[in-house]
């Protein structure tokens, strides 16, 4: 052989094999719609930031800087429309302000996707405009959102505010993930970073010390669960030891008292949508699993609570996947969703087992989801593999 040829060929077949394990990776479930992420990144780079601050919210007590929603359950009274608002658990309220939840939701998306185009195709586009969001929300003055839900989920003639507000943004979740995952392959520039993890040990603190987070770690259901892997995920970007170790007190104590001895949630199933209200909790619990069981700090009780969350998931596919009649129907919710969720991909990784993964792809996608969160999921913690 030409001795000049060799290094050519060893050259090409190192590309070849490089780009071949880049479709394998890009073949899997996760990334079948890559196309749409990068439709969706692309126009993105043509769009400005948008943060709390460009909605006015009328009936908030707080300030331009503050978020504010309200109790999506929550209606005026027909017997005294001035008075009090009344609860219809289930049944949402078309009138309540949900501008800066929206704005909210939107930077978080636009966070994920841009992230997980810049996964799929390696162009730097896709960074500048996530610096951008993230200097939008967490540093410029004029934009900034405080880190801090005061004001969130308030009920008309009630409250300016509330603890459960926390869950309007669990979305947070994937913009920590994104932010980790550019730390960690070195991709945002030091001031974007340093911000962005002043911003989430601000919240987390709030989320730790407030009365309202207080309130919400003490609710004894999915509200409880999702602070918890709220704290966790924010403690792990912000490396914050002394946080995390709080998400794993709540582990262990939340799971004791929200989980029957067979793996149902009873909080959940008293529900108007006992069904969803149940799958909702459980992607909760394998999200806050998956932080608490990556970060190399368990002990043989912790390991020994995160095994446990497999009877939860165990209890929702008797119905789900065994086709046994669901017991606790009602008139908001006569039938039950057989669409992909999180936790079976979660509970795959988490339990090492396979049959988890194979239930995930026999079921059909949530309508409009990309998966670009779980790109993330992967590059972070190898789900897929």
């Amino acid at each position: 052989m030409n001795t000049l040829k060799a290094p050519i060929i060893l050259i090409t077949l190192i590309v070849s094999l490089s780009l071949v394990e880049k479709i394998t990776c890009q073949k899997s479930e996760i990334y079948k719609h890559s196309k749409q992420i990068l439709s969706s990144a692309d126009k993105l780079l043509t769009e400005k930031p948008v943060t709390i601050t460009a909605f006015f919210a009328e009936r908030s007590a707080g300030g331009k800087h503050d978020y504010y929603s309200e109790g999506p359950y929550w209606w005026p009274d027909p017997q005294n429309p001035r008075g009090p608002y009344i609860r219809k658990d289930g049944d949402r309220n078309p009138g309540c302000f949900l501008s800066h939840k929206n704005a909210l939701l939107d930077f978080c998306e636009s966070i994920t996707t841009l992230t997980a185009a810049f996964i799929i195709k390696n162009d730097s586009q896709y960074l500048s405009k996530i610096e951008g969001h993230l200097k939008a929300w967490f540093i410029d003055t004029a934009t900034i959102m405080n880190p801090s839900l005061s004001y969130a989920q308030a009920i008309n003639g009630i409250n300016t505010g509330r603890g459960i507000g926390l869950i309007d943004v669990i979305r947070l979740i994937d913009v920590a993930n994104c932010c980790r995952y550019l730390e960690k392959e070195g991709l945002l520039d030091t001031i974007t970073l340093e911000a962005s993890e002043k911003w989430f040990t601000e919240f987390s603190v709030w989320m730790t010390s407030h009365p309202y987070g207080i309130d919400e770690r003490d609710n004894n259901n999915n509200h409880s669960t999702w602070w918890g892997a709220q704290v966790a995920a924010y403690s792990l970007f912000c490396k914050r030891a002394d946080l995390f170790v709080i998400s794993q007190e709540q582990f262990k104590k939340q799971l004791e008292i929200q989980m029957a001895e067979n793996g149902s949630f009873p909080d959940e199933l008293s529900r108007t949508k006992p069904f969803m209200y149940s799958e909702y909790n459980l992607d909760a619990w394998t999200t806050f699993a998956i932080f608490i069981s990556k970060n190399g700090q368990r002990n043989e009780e912790l390991t020994s609570k995160i095994l446990e969350t497999k009877l939860a998931v165990d209890f929702i596919l008797l119905y789900k996947i065994k086709k046994l009649e669901w017991p606790y129907k009602t008139n908001l919710e006569p039938e039950i969703h057989q669409n992909q969720r999180d936790y079976l991909l979660f509970a795959s990784y988490l339990f090492k087992d396979e049959s988890y993964k194979k239930i995930w792809k026999s079921l059909k996608p949530i309508k409009n989801d990309t998966m670009a969160s779980l790109i993330i999921w992967d590059k972070l913690f190898g789900l897929w593999h």
